[in-house]
């Protein structure tokens, strides 16, 4: 049996010989891991920005409602054994090794039938639904990679409902430059008469996905902004009322200081109505949304210290309406690193505008997808508001903001998941030392 090392070390070279299949080898790939055994209701999660927060609400909820949930998603932060787990506890490296095992027999099989090698996202999620077969919980949620219509989850034929999550400018290299064409990709997840909830927040993609809808003879829950009322922000935590056709105008809680959450947990709440599962009660949505936890979205991971993976201009826009009401009475400091193919200019740009930072520690990250450190300094040095420091890793940079701190000041770290996963593994280390 190979080890849970040498399994991860196969998948991470699968780029390096492995294209992406067409959806329909996906599915005869899928046939031969899981057969027609798999009993669970799945719900399956596409959008731009959020996709991990509704589908960690959508998980607590059905937890506290006594539900077993399995859930697969994109990316990890710090182990690619985030992404496959049941009830909230990931896979663990020997169940891991395991199904890579059973996986790559299945693979051997679908070669002899003329089916190419999964690429790297395809068999991480031939793995889950393989580890989901076995354990059979009562709900798997599914979270896209890049798209909607060619991702490899859009395999699966029959959801219990359909989520689409806030859908903005990323990935344009795949989806389409503008916003009707990302839509029209998320919204190829969405099958015959099966309930979809989205979220109305543009006007152009909202009418994109109303007609998809249509065409599919799929009920539409929309979530308009206006349903979302006295929203508070108080000691690290949020109230906010939400207005549904379950329960009309209803308090809820979040234990978190992200405003962003409030749009992403109200759409995990109507989700979760649209299962009609009689033990989903009031209540334990309620004690969902309270007890649910997603990392890397403005967790605090030390006292005024602040990681939120805001890697995208919305994700910007988002993370400065929340740092706005921070109630900071220092300094707010920033470390700052990005992929070379997001539009990091715009993002910077928003960032520097804001007037809300008195410093910029920017790094490149351990990645080959990295912008440069180069093409950082041109950008950050245009705007002189905001004091740079340029560093060549994230350790050396995150000793400098952690240095420059000073009680009343407050920091964070934004611009890349993968920074994110950087930094927790690194406080990790330091916290072990």
């Amino acid at each position: 049996m190979v080890s849970y090392a040498e399994a991860q070390s196969y998948i991470e070279d699968i780029p390096k010989f492995a294209g992406k299949n067409t959806l329909e080898d996906t599915r005869k790939l899928l046939s031969v891991v899981s057969g027609e055994n798999l009993k669970s209701k799945i719900i399956h999660v596409a959008g731009t920005n959020g996709k991990g927060s509704v589908c960690a609400y959508l998980r607590s909820i059905l937890m506290e409602s006594g539900r077993s949930v399995g859930m697969f998603i994109s990316p990890h932060l710090e182990t690619m054994r985030e992404r496959i787990g049941i009830d909230g506890q990931m896979i663990s490296e020997e169940d891991f090794a395991e199904v890579f095992e059973r996986v790559m027999d299945k693979v051997r099989q679908g070669n002899r039938m003329g089916l190419s090698h999964p690429s790297f996202f395809e068999y991480l999620f031939l793995m889950a639904m393989c580890y989901f077969k076995d354990r059979q919980p009562d709900y798997i949620i599914l979270e896209t990679g890049l798209g909607g219509r060619l991702d490899a989850t859009n395999s699966i034929s029959n959801p219990a409902v359909c989520v689409i999550t806030e859908i903005g400018y990323d990935h344009m290299q795949y989806l389409g430059d503008t916003l009707s064409q990302i839509a029209a990709e998320k919204a190829g997840i969405m099958k015959k008469g099966v309930p979809v909830v989205f979220l109305d927040a543009r006007e152009e993609v909202t009418g994109i996905l109303t007609q998809y809808a249509e065409k599919a003879k799929s009920p539409a829950i929309i979530l308009r902004k206006d349903q979302i009322l006295d929203v508070n922000i108080s000691n690290k935590t949020i109230d906010f009322s939400l207005h549904t056709g379950y329960y009309n105008n209803v308090r809820f809680s979040l234990n978190t200081s992200a405003l962003y959450q409030v749009e992403n947990a109200s759409v995990a709440v109507l989700a979760a109505g649209a299962l009609q599962d009689d033990k989903i009660k009031l209540e334990t949505i309620k004690r969902g949304l309270w007890t649910a936890f997603w990392p890397g979205r403005m967790e605090e991971v030390l006292p005024g210290v602040y990681l939120d993976g805001a890697h995208n201009e919305d994700g910007i826009r988002a993370f400065l309406s929340t740092v706005k009401e921070d109630g900071c009475t220092g300094k707010r400091r920033l470390l700052f690193g990005v992929v070379a193919d997001k539009r990091y200019g715009q993002m910077i740009q928003m960032i520097a505008d804001s007037g809300l930072f008195a410093e910029a520690v920017v790094t490149v990250l351990e990645t080959g997808r990295s912008a440069s450190i180069d093409k950082l300094k041109k950008i950050w040095e245009r705007y002189d508001a905001i004091g740079c420091s340029f560093h060549e890793n994230a350790k050396e940079a995150l000793w400098k903001l952690l240095n420059d701190k000073t009680g009343e000041d407050t920091a964070y770290v934004v611009g890349s998941l993968y920074l994110i996963g950087q930094i927790k593994s690194l406080m990790r280390r330091m916290q072990d030392d």
